[in-house]
Parts: structure tokens; sequence; C-alpha cells
């Protein structure tokens, strides 16, 4: 889109974001005027920003019929923005609907599910409309599915005017404060030049190293994800060069895609951003925002130190070298960028002096522009503050309707009583064994995520899953955190792995290959998901040598699973005794029946054995055919 209509949009998606920065450094309304603004900027922009159709040219869009439906979806948030105070006094699930919050809240909702399948995925639009279908058909279905009758006022009361869920619920609330001012906060980082030096400092770390150019991609992605949050986004940033480099190298091109795809995924859950699924957790659980990046810090250590052990092994298989050297950034080159680091210090230094998030967020935002004066070449002006803003105000979309949509989707499952229903189903199910309980939940959450953004799935799952774990007397931290695992881990799980179509996209090869590969490399996630649900100490919590062993555990069992799925340590393995090394890393991570220390010792032992004799476990390449492994 060019000219005025360009303009016009980017206009309100820059007022959208400047609504967000204002209210985070200087106050928000109260809670059903702040939300009902927040979807009042960003639920217009799904219908004149996204095509119904998406084979439809730029110049056919926007179409008169998306006019009309951003104006009617200003026009229903208005309503509930200027009703706000009568409909905050109003008795739920008491009073009648009057007929302007009858017809408000039945066009909104038809709003939010066609603008979730336009800009967000057509799989959280049906999940949606099956939940809202299940409300007028529920007196006729059998067991833990059935419930009273529901009128249709009862339906459009849950979906529209209730304040602790819906459209207008406590999701929307995390939305419209804490996740919106993180979302400005990466796009400015983003304009500020951040992912030059991300992947700058990445190249200069592994890229002399074998298959440097994975490894490259891994850090870069595990930086840039951290700020971006979004794996997809993350994959088309950083893997439109890294995956072209990793195939130049010789990587195969499902395997350069899967090792974009699995990084980016990981993004989400390496603190100190950690994506828009944190905050809602911090807000859930009322666990401070700084305790969770603290106890999430060593589950990222082992996601992405099994990645790139993976990624080396495999190049020492395919005997693969490192980047051109005339392509490795001096060092100085690095350091003239490292001020652009100063925002995410001072973010951390507030967030750990309790200092409330949000504010904290904006001042890191004050803190990236005064920081690229810093430097000449990093200097913000309008054009570059105005490309910032518009993108967070894009950006926005769609984490809004994502959350606005699994609001909605939960107020369906709880009014009924399924979550509950549910819950008695599993626990039964698994006669209180927390690893089945692990399992049924991994399973389900896996499925919920297939193709419904992280903070969605995550939210859903946890309002099923959570529950069930803290009855089992897990911990409400480990709880949540394993279903956000899982939650995160659903973009790299075929069939339908958001990432891995991403980056087959760019790798030019089969989704289903590709989605494999990241699944192999993402393996140390479901680790350590299930270690979240037996030991505090990889969530820092107890002694330092406890914690110490626990991340040593995980570690060297993390990498004897990695030398078992690409087939080669100190030398080529043998298939059968791959699978043996695959399960026995697994177990030896996992059995916290056993102390930890006999459990290192043996992991350690079994690991030199596999480069002090390869010849056991497999016949070793010709010398004249070895090339660098370094």
């Amino acid at each position: 889109m060019k000219g005025p209509i360009a303009l016009a949009i980017g206009l309100w998606a820059a007022a959208a974001a400047l609504f967000h920065l204002w209210t985070a450094g200087f106050g928000f309304f109260e809670p059903r005027t702040q939300r009902s603004f927040h979807l009042m900027f960003l639920l217009p922009l799904a219908f004149l920003l996204f095509p119904a159709h998406p084979k439809r040219s730029p110049a056919e869009r926007p179409s008169l019929l998306d006019w009309v439906m951003a104006a009617a979806a200003v026009a229903v948030n208005y309503y509930s923005y200027w009703e706000a105070n009568r409909i905050n006094l109003r008795f739920e699930n008491v009073d009648a609907l009057t007929p302007g919050e009858w017809v408000a809240g039945t066009v909104a909702t038809l709003l939010v599910i066609e603008a979730l399948r336009r800009a967000v995925t057509p799989v959280l639009a049906g999940l949606l409309v099956l939940g809202i279908a299940y409300l007028f058909v529920t007196e006729y279905m059998p067991g833990m599915l059935n419930y009273r009758d529901m009128s249709t006022s009862e339906i459009v009361e849950s979906m529209f005017l209730l304040n602790g869920m819906g459209m207008y619920g406590s999701i929307t609330g995390i939305s419209a404060t804490l996740v919106a001012i993180f979302i400005v906060f990466g796009a400015f980082v983003d304009a500020s030049g951040v992912g030059r030096l991300f992947h700058n400092l990445g190249t200069r770390l592994t890229g002399r190293q074998a298959g440097g150019p994975a490894k490259v991609a891994v850090v870069s992605s595990a930086l840039f994800g951290t700020i971006s949050g979004s794996s997809t986004a993350n994959v088309f940033t950083t893997g439109s060069f890294t995956i072209p480099a990793m195939i130049r190298l010789g990587y195969p091109r499902h395997f350069a895609g899967g090792v974009e795809a699995a990084a980016s995924v990981g993004g989400q859950i390496m603190p100190p951003v950690m994506g828009a699924g944190a905050f809602v957790m911090a807000e859930i659980t009322n666990i401070p925002y700084s305790r969770i990046i603290l106890a999430a810090f060593l589950g990222a250590v082992c996601y992405f130190f099994m990645i790139l052990v993976n990624v080396h092994f495999e190049a020492r298989r395919l005997r693969l070298k490192g980047v051109d050297p005339r392509d490795i950034p001096a060092w100085n080159t690095v350091v003239a960028d490292l001020h652009l680091l100063l925002p995410v210090l001072v973010l951390l230094g507030l967030l750990f002096v309790d200092y409330s998030p949000h504010y904290a967020g904006f001042c890191s935002i004050v803190t990236v522009v005064l920081t690229s004066w810093l430097r000449s070449g990093t200097r913000m002006g309008p054009r570059s503050l105005w490309t910032a803003l518009v993108a967070a105000g894009k950006n926005m979309v769609i984490v809004a309707l994502a959350c606005a949509g699994a609001g909605m989707f939960v107020a369906c499952l709880t009014v009924t009583g399924f979550v509950i229903a549910l819950s008695t189903t599993i626990t039964s199910l698994s006669q209180g064994n927390i690893l089945l309980a692990g399992l049924l939940l991994m399973v389900t959450t896996l499925i919920l995520g297939m193709g419904v953004p992280t903070t969605a799935a995550y939210i859903i799952g946890a309002a099923i899953g959570a529950p069930i774990l803290i009855g089992m007397n897990v911990p409400v931290l480990a709880a949540h955190l394993f279903v956000f695992y899982f939650a995160i881990l659903a973009d790299a799980t075929p069939p339908v792995s958001t990432a891995s179509y991403a980056a087959a996209s760019i790798a030019k090869t089969g989704p289903i290959k590709t989605g494999v590969s990241a699944f192999r490399l993402a393996l140390a996630g479901f680790v350590v998901g299930f270690s979240y649900l037996y030991t505090p100490s990889l969530l820092m919590e107890g002694p330092a040598l406890e914690i110490f062993g626990q991340i040593l555990v995980n570690l060297i069992g993390l990498t004897i699973v990695a030398i078992g799925l690409s087939g080669y340590g100190g030398g080529p393995i043998a298939l059968p005794l791959r699978a043996i090394l695959i399960l026995a890393g697994l177990l030896l991570a996992l059995l916290e029946t056993w102390n930890v220390w006999p459990r290192v010792l043996i992991e350690i032992l079994l690991l030199g054995a596999l480069f002090a004799a390869p010849q056991w476990f497999g016949k070793p390449y010709p010398a004249e055919a070895a090339g660098d492994g370094r």
C-alpha cells in the first residue's frame, strides 16, 4: 500500500504505539477503559493490514468491506469505553442485557473471529467458533461435556461484558499493559540496529568453528528471539541470511531450516524478555517477572547448548568447515555497536530492583533512543522513530488478537465447567502419577499449540493443565513453566509447526522434513520441561551444589543424546548404538530417583569412551577422507 491510505494506516498504528507508551510511563486507565482503547486501536488494523483472501494484491485492498469492518471495530470498542462505568457496576449473570449491549457484543464477537482468521491463524479462529458453538449445544452433549441450556444473551455476556474473562478479560488486560509495552520496546531495539550487533557477535564467537554458520544461526536467533518474542518473525529476520549460509557450507536444506526453526522457537524461553507469554505467566501466577526470568535461565542454557552440540557433531559428521575468515567481522566492528545493549541492561536492572515491568519497559525505550545517539552510525532520527512506532503498532495486532481470542475461548471452557471436568478426567487417568499426568498434558498442549500463537496456547494450556500439576504438589512456577515450554515447542513439532514452515520456505525444502529436524534439535526442551516437574534445582532453588549437579547432569546427558542423534562423536557411530545412546542420555538426565552425582559419573565415563575409543562404536572414516573437524 502506498500514498494517503498507507500514511493513514501508519498514523493509526503509530498512535496505537504512542497510547501504550504513554500509559506505561504515566499511568493506566481503569481496566475496562484501558482494554477498550487497546482493542479500539488494534482490532481495526486487522482488517486494514490483512486481506480477507491471501492472494489479493495490495492494490486491491483495503476494500470497501475492509473499511466498513474497521469502522465497526472502532464503534463496538468505543461503546465499551463509553459505557465502561455502567458495565463495571452491573451485576454479572444477573442483570439483563440492553439492546445496545446485545448488538455490540454480537458484532464484536463476529469481528474478533474474522480478525483472528485473517491476522493470526484460522486454527485459533476455528477453535473459538467451536467453543461458541459448544455453548449453544452444551445441554445436548454427553458426559463431562454436558451443561445446562445457555441463552444467546448469556453467551454474548460471556464474550463481551465480563471483566474477568472473555474479550475484555484479564488476559486482554495483560496484553493492553505489560505485553504491549514490550512489543514497543522490541520494535525500538530492532530499529536501533541491534540485529546487526547480534549477527556480528554470533559470527565472531562461533564463525571459525566447524559448521560455523549453523552456530551463528543459533547464537543470533537466541539473542534476537528474546527481544522479538515471535518464533516466526525470528525465522524470517535472522534465517534470511543464516539458512542460505548453512546450505552453501554443505548442510542439508531440511537440516539448515530445522536449525533456524529450533533456535528461533527457543528465543521465547531465553531471558530477559522471553516473549509475551512470560508476562502473562507473571500476571496469572502473581510471581515477580524477575523471579520467572531467573528460574528460566538454566533451562534456556540447556536448550541452546543441545542445539549447538547437535550442529557441531553434524558438522563433524559431514566434515564441514567454518565461515570464510574474510566474512568474519573484526572485534572493533562488534564493539562499535555494544552500546546498543545498554537498554537491555537498564531493563534488567529495573526489574531486579522491583520496578514494575511496564515502567521498566518504558524507561528502556527512552534509553534506546538516548543510547542510539552515542554513535553517529546508530542515531535514531525522525524517520527511524516513525518506523519503530509504526512497526510496534502493527506488531501488537497479532498478540492483542491472540490474547482476546484465547480469553474468549477460555471463557467458553470455564463458564460450562469444562475445565474442571477435564482436569478431573486427567487426574483420574494419571492416578496421581506426575509423569503420566505430564505426558497427557504435554500431548494436550502440543495439540492446542498447533498453528496457534504461543501466548494463546499457553493461556489455554495453563487454564487446563497448571491446576492439575499444582494439585499434585508441583510448585506453581514449575507447573506453569512446564505448560509454557510445550506451548512454545508446538511451533517446532510436526505436523503443524509454524516456525518450521517459515524456515522451509526460505530453505526451499519440505516443511515436514524441516519440522522433523527442528523437533530433533529441540528435544532438550522436552527434557527440561519434565525436569521442572521433579527438581527445584533447575529453577535456581536449593543449595548451589545441587543446582550445579542438576545443570551438569542435563548438559552431559543432552550431549550424549546429541551424539546419538547425529551419529558422530569421536567418530562415526553404528545405528543400533545410536538408539542406545539416545535412550541412555535421556534416562540419565531425567531419572530423578537416582542421586545426581552417580548419574554425572556414568555420563562422564560414557562420554570419555565415545572419544577415547571411537572404534568401539563404529567404523572410522578413512584417514585420507577426513576433513577439517575442529
